[in-house]
């Protein structure tokens, strides 16, 4: 696989920096796309999106994370406890699985439209429920806040440092 998808996996990195610039409505609405139709179990679709755009709510969010980053943008992505799907042999649920995929998508998504994300788990559940009232039967896997990269912003320095493949990559028994 050479070209298109690898270099845009390969190009993507987590963007700490962004413009002070609103993202354009119909990229937005393109990248919220992307996470529709992503897999997911049975294709349930237990995923739920919030969008957090306004400046109010962008607010409300610096009170809830410090990765906020100053994005013009975030996404909350979380998925319903009550319709994922449950795994018989043990009851594991799909839900934290499903709205991973669903945030990958839109993230990489982002990335083909010029749109610099990063992906934050570090958030307190508890004030963003508060803050954005989120029911209860939701629970919050993802942040994805994200804007136009700054002229300024770069990778991580260990962003391009990789553990070798025989480390990772196993065939047919650990």
């Amino acid at each position: 696989m050479s070209g298109g998808f690898m270099k845009l996996a390969e190009e993507r990195y987590s963007v700490r920096k962004f413009q002070d610039k609103k993202i354009d409505k119909k990229e937005l609405e393109e990248i919220l796309k992307a996470g529709h139709i992503a897999p997911t179990a049975c294709n349930i679709q237990p995923q739920r999106i919030l969008v957090i755009e306004s400046d109010e709510a962008l607010e409300k969010l610096k009170e809830c994370t410090k990765c906020h980053f100053d994005a013009p943008l975030a996404l909350l992505v979380g998925y319903s406890k009550s319709e994922c799907w449950k795994r018989r042999y043990d009851g594991k649920p799909s839900g934290d699985i499903d709205a991973s995929i669903v945030t990958t998508h839109m993230m990489l998504a982002a990335q083909a439209l010029g749109i610099g994300s990063t992906w934050v788990m570090h958030f307190d559940p508890e004030k963003m429920r508060k803050a954005f009232n989120v029911p209860e039967d939701i629970e919050m896997t993802a942040l994805l806040v994200m804007g136009y990269p700054h002229d300024e912003a770069e990778p991580y320095e260990g962003h391009s440092t990789f553990r070798s493949m025989d480390e990772v990559v196993r065939y047919d028994s650990f």
